[in-house]
């Protein structure tokens, strides 16, 4: 996964909020997770989730 830097300050110099970078942060994961989801779900695969075994 790539790794981004979230800038320390935000607007007129003034130090950004621990609660707005971790949103921030937050919406990067998000939209890492959909893709990677994208991914898998485009892969085709056997239709088990994670963890689940065929019977027979």
């Amino acid at each position: 996964m790539s790794e981004e830097t979230v800038p320390p300050t935000a607007g007129a110099g003034q130090p950004q909020g621990l609660l707005q970078q971790m949103e921030e942060l937050m919406a990067a994961l998000n939209a890492d997770l959909s893709a990677l989801d994208a991914d898998f779900q485009g892969a085709g695969g056997s239709g088990l989730g994670v963890g689940e075994e065929g019977v027979g």
